[in-house]
C-alpha cells in the first residue's frame, strides 16, 4: 500500500511517501515556483499536476493522501484529506522516533510550535504565527546580511555577540551596527544563533523539558540545538528527517485510514 503525505509549508513544499508503513522516499520544491510549475485551481480547489512532478513509476498512483501545512486553512487540496499542523507533526515525531512521551518544538520558515506529549496522546500546545523573528526566516534573513550560507551560520555557538533587538527587521539593523564595529564572523553566528534560544525559551516554559524532539527547517542548525540543550539541560532529540516531519506524519496518518 502506497500512501503520501504533503507539507505545504510557506517556504518549503515537502512530500513523503510510505510503502507498507515504510518510508518510500522524501521531495521538497521551493513553495512558490511549485505553485506555479506544478499547481492550479479547478472550482475553488488546488489541483496538483502529480504527472509533471513524476513522482510515481509505472502509472502507480497512492492509495491515500493526507496535507498539512501553511496553507491548509485556505487552499483545498483535490483528492487528499486536510489535518492540523500540530497533528501532522506529533504523528511525524512518533513515527520517526518511537518515542511517546516528549515535548515538540517544530521551528519551521515562518512559525513555531511547540506540543506536549504524553503517552503518545498530545496534552497542550501553542503556536506562535504571529512573527517569524523566532522562525528559521529571521536564520535565513541574518545569514543574507552576513553574506553567508545558512550551513555556515549554523556552525557558531561560541562567543554570541549580544543582540537585543527582539524584531526580525530591527535585528537586522543592529547586526550590520555589529559588524561595523568590527567583531569576527564566528561570533557574529554565535550571536544570531543564541538570540533564537532566546526567543523560543518563553515558549517552552509551560512545558516539561525531559525529552525534547527538535522539528523543522532549524533543526538542521547544529549550533542552535547545542545552545538550546544547554539552556534547556533537556535531553535534545532531532528526528533523521526533520524538515520532513510533517509530511510524515500526514503519510502515516493516510496509511493509517487507507
Amino acid at each position: 500500500m502506497l500512501t503520501l503525505g504533503i507539507d505545504l509549508g510557506s517556504r518549503k513544499v515537502k512530500l513523503a511517501a510510505l510503502r507498507d508503513w515504510q518510508l518510500l522516499w522524501l521531495r521538497d520544491f521551493d513553495t512558490i515556483p511549485f505553485y506555479k510549475r506544478y499547481g492550479g485551481m479547478h472550482e475553488g480547489r488546488l489541483t496538483i499536476d502529480f504527472a509533471a512532478l513524476e513522482l510515481f513509476s509505472g502509472g502507480e498512483q497512492p492509495s491515500a493522501m493526507v496535507v498539512t501545512g501553511y496553507g491548509r486553512n485556505t487552499i483545498n487540496l483535490e483528492g487528499a484529506r486536510v489535518i492540523p499542523e500540530i497533528q501532522a507533526h506529533v504523528l511525524g515525531a512518533r513515527f520517526q522516533t518511537g518515542c511517546d512521551t516528549f515535548t515538540l518544538i517544530d521551528l519551521g520558515g515562518q512559525d513555531t510550535k511547540v506540543a506536549r506529549v504524553e503517552g503518545g496522546i498530545l496534552q497542550d500546545f501553542l503556536m506562535n504565527d504571529k512573527c517569524a523573528a523566532s522562525s528559521g526566516r529571521y536564520l535565513e534573513n541574518m545569514a543574507q546580511v552576513l553574506d553567508i550560507s545558512l550551513d555556515e551560520l549554523a556552525r557558531y555557538a561560541d562567543n554570541p555577540v549580544s543582540l537585543d533587538a527582539t524584531c526580525g527587521i530591527f535585528g537586522e539593523s543592529e547586526l550590520i551596527g555589529k559588524i561595523v564595529e568590527g567583531h569576527p564572523l564566528p561570533h557574529l553566528c554565535a550571536g544570531i544563533n543564541a538570540t533564537l534560544v532566546k526567543r523560543v525559551l518563553p515558549m517552552l516554559r509551560r512545558f516539561p523539558q525531559d525529552m525534547l524532539l527538535v522539528t523543522g527547517g532549524v533543526a538542521r542548525n547544529q549550533a542552535f540545538c547545542r545552545m538550546l540543550e544547554q539552556a534547556t539541560g533537556a535531553r535534545l532529540l532531532v528526528p533523521e528527517h526533520p524538515q520532513h516531519n510533517g509530511a510524515i506524519g500526514c503519510a502515516r496518518h493516510a496509511a493509517a485510514g487507507a
